[in-house]
């Protein structure tokens, strides 16, 4: 299977687009997470409720993704404990994540549910596509990036306003690891012991996680 890398943008890129890649770099990797964010639901393991977009769709394609940047964790999660995992564009490094084919509308509906926002209204993309990135609010998934595009659509994800460099880090839950060594697995091109590689050396779990220890959480979470 391929992975896909974005292309920078464009002044083109800067028109309203039908259709969009939602790059997913945390637990919307899986299909049955996702699915709460489009459809509405409560997510397994998790004890929030989702409205759901206003489109119910599901994507129209969902492709392996490496964005230039890097995956760190920081901030503790209510629902995972440990880390929340982060987007830093500017960092150095390459950051491994699965992109939706979707529309605008749910591209907009799934951001506003992150935000704890409602759903129902389509977001001003002009400055995120002219600019590559727009602080939305202060809040840890407020900040839309936009790395480029993948056959010509543009590539959005979320994250926080602040840099790797200005927050202190915090090591993930086992349960967060292996959900997102699945997530990666389930995207298709990168073999278990690469993803374990790959997750134990990002910022906040290196140091804390070794590359056995995720291999073995996520080979725990097939055999269930």
């Amino acid at each position: 299977m391929v992975v896909h890398t974005a292309v920078p943008l464009t002044a083109e890129t800067s028109a309203a687009p039908e259709r969009v890649w939602y790059a997913s770099y945390g637990s919307n990797m899986h299909m049955d997470r996702l699915t709460a964010y489009i459809a509405g639901g409560t997510p397994a393991g998790s004890t929030r409720t989702y409205p759901g977009c206003r489109d119910h769709r599901a994507p129209e394609r969902s492709i392996a993704v490496e964005l230039e940047g890097c995956l760190y964790f920081a901030t503790e999660s209510p629902v995972w404990t440990g880390g929340r995992g982060f987007y830093d564009p500017t960092a150095a490094g390459r950051m491994r994540g699965r992109a939706h084919l979707v529309t605008l509308s749910q591209m907009s509906d799934i951001a506003a549910q992150e935000m704890y926002k409602e759903p129902g209204t389509d977001a001003d993309l002009t400055r995120v596509l002219r600019e590559g990135r727009d602080e939305l609010g202060s809040g840890r998934y407020e900040t839309l990036i936009c790395p480029g595009t993948i056959e010509g659509i543009p590539v959005l994800t979320f994250t926080a306003p602040w840099a790797l460099q200005d927050v202190e880090l915090l090591a993930p839950s086992a349960a967060y690891l292996r959900y997102l060594a699945g997530g990666l697995l389930e995207s298709g091109p990168w073999e278990e012991q690469d993803i374990a590689a790959y997750l134990s050396a990002c910022p906040g779990a290196a140091g804390r996680w070794t590359s056995t220890q995720v291999l073995e959480l996520l080979r725990a979470d097939i055999s269930q």
